[in-house]
């Protein structure tokens, strides 16, 4: 039986965490960055980012209350979009976060330097030092991880409320009155840049299984820690800016140290020295923390090596997830120009809380199983809102930082290839949700297909020399056709004479031409719908019936399907020319004269029903009082979620046909029921590959058979056709 994750982190630790998780670089590091970009207003852009983060931080502790495992992100991408996508962001953000640990580090070397005169080349050391330390007590356990977060964060907090009362005494107000110099556009670019500083607040859900009370706990730490954290970045960042000349913390590696010397004298600086320390070294630990149980998560879902999914006996935690991940993250410290990579993991963090939106959406329009505690408000504007304005976002993080993001997803779909793709066979919430959907708008053109047609006309398209019996078929299932519209059929004889031979000579009527009007009108009489026959000379059969139908447009043209040779597989057949150039729904009969239509199979070819089948099919069954069965071959094993939405979508095509109708859905290695001897009449269409399909199942059966070709604005065109097989 697997081990599972003690429950020990209750809400003082889930805030540590939380809060720790943000309080890092976000405030030490990038302000003097963003001033660059927007000036005093870099405290707007700050309040902001604070507010864009309120959808995923919703959707986020949404789902945490219906699934407290650990993973995080990665759990509930999976679940929601599917394991590829899931996959892409449980490696991505397992690196994202990797990397901000290691700029966590790196970045709070400098605070050490200008306490201790430390030289450049010791900064590696220093911070693979405290990796080490932070690595140690991760395999230690998250309750003494969590002991560690509350006792950092509270005295970093005391210390930053100390520079923050102490401050702003001291500010210039007039500082501010360029707040709104560098634009819309300015305030904006800086908001992408400060975003990441928020991007800590929801990664307390990767430990959500080992938290007490999830649906309490999760959402209070979550939204408590994000009003809180965004009320005092804006308190830093106005003492920051409204006590310090701007230039010089546009250019300073420490803009903390330097606010404090203006406005809290020399305590103060050693204040903020700590508070810094203990805010990046708080950074990186929360990461570690939440890093290293994204290869947990996915390892327990097959999507990586199952080594990575064991717990310690001594400790109880994933060692093996935590030694791999504090491996890269010592690894990145060590070699990697760690400022510029957090930079483009951060565009990938953005993606990923666009991606945390579209999972609520999909859970909840879904079928699977999903009970949260706490549901977000405002749904589904709050999600929508965070999708948009984080694709929005992105486009202000630069070339670079979303190549970096390319570059991330790219890995991760590669390693969903090589690795979890064999081995799992599950799928995401959002296919289940378009994939009903794709089956409603082919509910919605099979109801108007099926609909009565004003002035409906069935064109028989009947060659010279025909026989009575073909004549007599072709006439019946036109007939059957246009009854439900109360249309009627035209049946036109055409006449094809030599290039040599005027056509005004060919005018006159033949004894043969007096037949096949007698012998219409005698088949017209039994057919109880108006008929009306022609004759039409010309040099090019096929031509002329394309010209004709093009000049009348008729709502279906029946024809005779020609026999399926070698010649016409190589070359194609005149029916198959007739076909690319006419632009109207076609049946082509296969008649081999079975006798009564007492039972009907309409098979699918992985895809939803075309409506003209479903609308020929009705048409045919209620006029000879027979049973439809609509058959779909399943030939993948399928979710449950699947075979569900299936068969609701059967039920709503059975609702709309006037038949009696039954479904089936046909599992590997079972009988179709096609193929067995009680079927009369097999009806299928073209398919998106011509008649291949077609062809092939009905030359594999003794029955009659109908192949529908539907006109091209009936069907959602060749792309559209493959995605619905695909998802169907």
């Amino acid at each position: 039986m697997p081990k599972e994750l003690e429950k020990d982190l209750g809400l003082p630790a889930v805030l540590a965490i939380s809060i720790g998780a943000m309080i890092g670089s976000g405030i030490f590091i990038l302000p003097a960055l963003a001033v660059k970009t927007a000036g005093t207003g870099v405290v707007i852009a700050y309040v902001l980012a604070g507010l864009l983060v309120v959808p995923a931080a919703l959707s986020k502790s949404e789902m945490a209350t219906a699934m407290p495992e650990a993973g995080g992100t990665y759990i509930y991408i999976e679940r929601g979009m599917g394991p590829l996508l899931g996959t892409v962001a449980g490696i991505g953000t397992w690196f994202a976060l990797s990397f901000k640990g290691g700029l966590a580090l790196v970045g709070g070397v400098p605070y050490l330097l200008w306490v201790f005169d430390v030289p450049d080349v010791v900064t590696t050391v220093i911070a693979l030092a405290l990796a080490t330390v932070l690595i140690l007590v991760n395999l230690v356990g998250a309750k003494q991880t969590g002991s560690l977060q509350i006792g950092i964060v509270a005295a970093m907090l005391a210390i930053l409320s100390w520079f923050v009362v102490g401050g702003v005494p001291a500010v210039d107000g007039g500082s501010f009155s360029t707040a709104f110099d560098s634009g819309a556009g300015g305030i904006f670019a800086a908001t992408g840049l400060v975003f990441v500083s928020y991007a800590g607040v929801t990664k307390v859900t990767s430990v959500a299984e080992e938290i007490e009370n999830p649906s309490r706990n999760i959402p209070l730490g979550i939204l408590g820690s994000l009003a809180f954290t965004t009320v005092l970045y804006a308190l830093i960042v106005v003492v920051m800016l409204g006590t310090t000349d701007l230039d010089a913390i546009a250019g300073s590696k420490v803009p903390m140290i330097d606010a404090a010397q203006a406005t809290l004298g020399t305590a103060g600086v050693y204040g903020v020295m700590v508070a810094a320390i203990l805010a990046l070294i708080s950074t990186a630990n929360a990461g570690l923390l939440s890093s290293s149980r994204y290869p947990f998560a996915m390892s327990r879902d097959d999507l990586a090596p199952p080594s990575l999914a064991e717990i310690s006996e001594r400790f109880g935690t994933p060692s093996q997830s935590i030694l791999l991940t504090g491996a890269v993250l010592l690894v990145l410290i060590a070699f990697v120009p760690i400022l510029e990579i957090a930079k483009l993991a951060s565009a990938f963090q953005i993606l990923v809380f666009v991606l945390i939106n579209v999972a609520v959406i999909s859970f909840r329009r879904g079928t699977v199983e999903y009970e949260p505690t706490f549901r977000s408000p405002l749904y589904p504007w709050m999600q929508i809102f965070g999708i948009v304005t984080g694709l929005a976002l992105l486009t202000q993080m630069g070339l670079v930082a979303i190549v970096g993001a390319v570059v991330i997803t790219l890995g991760g779909i590669a390693w969903f290839y090589y690795y979890g793709r064999p081995r799992v066979d599950r799928e995401g919430a959002a296919l289940d949700v378009v994939r009903r959907e794709v089956g409603r708008n082919a509910v919605g053109r099979t109801r108007e297909a099926i609909e009565p047609t004003e002035d409906y006309e069935a064109l028989v398209a009947m060659p010279e020399g025909a026989a009575r019996e073909t004549e007599a078929t072709l006439l019946s299932v036109a007939a059957d056709l246009a009854r439900p519209h109360d249309g009627h059929v035209s049946v036109v004889q055409f006449d094809e004479v030599a290039d040599q031979v005027p056509l005004d000579a060919a005018t006159d009527q033949s004894a043969a031409d007096l037949e096949f009007e007698e012998r219409t009108d005698e088949l017209a009489a039994d057919a109880d719908v108006p008929v009306r026959a022609s004759e039409i000379v010309s040099h090019d059969t096929r031509r002329a019936l394309a010209n004709y139908v093009e000049e009348t447009e008729p709502n279906v043209l029946v024809l005779e399907r020609e026999p399926a040779g070698l010649q016409s597989r190589l070359f194609g057949t005149d029916v198959d020319w007739v076909l690319d150039h006419t632009d109207c729904d076609a049946v082509l009969v296969e008649d081999r004269d079975v006798g009564e239509i007492d039972s009907i199979a309409v098979v699918t070819d992985e895809g939803p029903y075309d409506p003209s089948k479903i609308a020929v099919a009705d048409a045919i069954a209620t006029a000879h009082d027979a049973a439809v069965t609509l058959e779909f071959p399943d030939g993948a094993s399928g979710s449950e979620e699947r075979a569900t939405t299936i068969e609701d979508y059967h039920d709503e095509i059975a609702d709309l046909v006037s038949a009696s109708t039954a479904t089936k859905i046909v599992r590997p290695g079972e009988a179709a029921a096609f193929e067995s001897p009680e079927t009369d009449l097999l009806i299928v269409d073209t398919g998106s590959d011509g008649d291949g399909r077609a062809a092939a199942l009905v030359d594999g059966v003794d029955c009659s058979a109908l192949v529908v070709r539907p006109r091209s604005d009936e069907v959602p065109g060749r792309l559209g056709r493959a995605v619905e097989r695909r998802l169907f």
